[in-house]
C-alpha cells in the first residue's frame, strides 16, 4: 500500500486521517456529553473542558491538513453510478463542511471572551475576536446542534457503507481499511 492515493485506492495517509479523525470526533462527542452534565463539585469540571478544547484544537489543525492533503491527491474512483455517484461526492464535501462548522463553533465558544485556548500546556491558540459577554452561549448552542447533526450524518454514512459492503458487494469499505480489491469469482 502506498502513502499517496491512486485512482483505485486510498493511500495510508488518507486512511489514517479518516480513521484517526473519526475516532477523535467520536471521543470528543462522548466527552462533550459527559462534561455538560458535570457540576462544580466534580473533579473533572475544569479538566474535561480543557481536554475537550485541547483535543478539538489539534483535530482542527488535523482537519486543515486533511483538506490540504485531499486537494493535492488523486481521489479514487467512486464505486457508484449515476445519481448515487453525485450524492457520494456531495456527501464527502458535506462531511468536510460539517467538521469545519463543528470545530469553528467550538473554537468560538472558548475564545469569544478574548481569551485563547491553552492546548495541553504546549501552546496557546489565540482568540481572533473579542465580543461582549454572552455570545459564547450562542456559539455553544450552535456547537451542540452541529455536533448532534453531524453524529446523525455520520450514522447515515455508516449505513451507506453497510449498503455498499453487504448489498452492493463493492469495495468501498475494503479500500478505506487499506485492503486490495476482492477478486471477482463470477
Amino acid at each position: 500500500m502506498l502513502w499517496k492515493n491512486t485512482s483505485q485506492y486510498y493511500g495510508w495517509v488518507s486512511i489514517f486521517l479518516h480513521w484517526f479523525m473519526a475516532l477523535g470526533i467520536f471521543v470528543m462527542f462522548i466527552l462533550g456529553l459527559y462534561m455538560v452534565k458535570l457540576s462544580y463539585v466534580d473533579a473533572w469540571y475544569l479538566k474535561a473542558p480543557h481536554w475537550h478544547q485541547s483535543m478539538g484544537s489539534l483535530l482542527f489543525a488535523l482537519l486543515l491538513f486533511r483538506v490540504t492533503w485531499r486537494l493535492n491527491q488523486v481521489v479514487p474512483v467512486i464505486l457508484a453510478q449515476g445519481i448515487e455517484k453525485t450524492v457520494a461526492l456531495q456527501v464527502h464535501r458535506l462531511h468536510y463542511a460539517w467538521m469545519l462548522m463543528l470545530m469553528v463553533s467550538g473554537y468560538l465558544i472558548s475564545t469569544l471572551d478574548g481569551r485563547g485556548i491553552e492546548v495541553f500546556s504546549w501552546f496557546e491558540v489565540p482568540a481572533v475576536v473579542d465580543v461582549e459577554k454572552g455570545r459564547e452561549e450562542w456559539a455553544g448552542w450552535t456547537h451542540r446542534i452541529v455536533a448532534w447533526g453531524f453524529m446523525g450524518f455520520v450514522g447515515l454514512h455508516v449505513l451507506a457503507v453497510c449498503k455498499h459492503h453487504w448489498v452492493d458487494h463493492d469495495d468501498t469499505f475494503i479500500r478505506m481499511i487499506g485492503l486490495k480489491k476482492k477478486e471477482n469469482n463470477k
